[in-house]
């Protein structure tokens, strides 16, 4: 039995209007549970993270300190599980892919990441920080450009701070044999906040094509 994070990373990289909170953990039989029980509580409501070396960007605001209020779901290897925002939008994920129920529509453009942090020996889920280089990207969902236009996967980062970030960390216990080693980063620290996929002007010059920010998505 593993202890993990599964860290859901929201990047509008124009301002966002409307904000979000990703507060409740799906489970493998596809019950959405209850606001927190499983999602470490952050405690700035709706509002993003802008500040990409700050620790907020690991849990949220108020999410590092929230841990042993938080409940720990077990999991299968391999089990669909997702998160739900307070708009209804759930962002499911299965190993390396993820299936996005966007009915209600997220109508700012930018990337999904998903994280997962391996919790170090002599800690648990809820009191684990984040901290240390522990953490291994599982998903990424950037521009598509198949069509021969720009198109995001939801719908004024031309400026160092300008991207919003909306950040939930889940806590997770793992079952199950798997004998992989992804290589780790540090979160804060795997983004500058100056890449080309972060610091970027969606609408002049027009976008040709997108690298997301940090590393590779591990294909163990």
């Amino acid at each position: 039995m593993k202890s993990i994070f599964a860290l859901l990373t929201l990047a509008f990289i124009q301002p966002a209007l409307g904000h979000y909170r990703f507060y409740k953990y799906i489970d493998p039989a596809g019950t959405v549970t209850g606001e927190y029980t499983y999602v470490r509580a952050n405690t700035n409501m709706n509002s993003p993270v802008t500040d990409v070396t700050s620790n907020d960007f690991r849990c949220n605001v108020g999410g590092l300190a929230s841990g042993n209020k938080t409940s720990t779901a077990t999991v299968a290897a391999g089990s669909t599980i997702g998160f739900e925002s307070d708009i209804g939008i759930s962002y499911f994920f299965l190993s390396h892919r993820i299936e996005i129920n966007t009915a209600a529509g997220l109508i700012h453009p930018g990337p999904l990441q998903v994280y997962l942090g391996q919790v170090p020996a002599g800690k648990t889920a809820a009191t684990w920080d984040g901290s240390g280089a522990n953490w291994f990207k599982i998903y990424a969902l950037g521009a598509n450009f198949s069509s021969g236009s720009l198109a995001w996967p939801s719908d004024g980062a031309s400026t160092v701070g300008g991207a919003q970030f909306y950040i939930s960390c889940a806590q997770l216990s793992i079952t199950g044999n798997g004998s992989g080693n992804p290589a780790k980063v540090s979160i804060p620290g795997v983004y500058k906040g100056t890449e080309s996929g972060i610091l970027i002007n969606i609408y002049w010059p027009p976008v040709t094509n997108y690298t997301l920010p940090g590393p590779a998505v591990w294909s163990g």
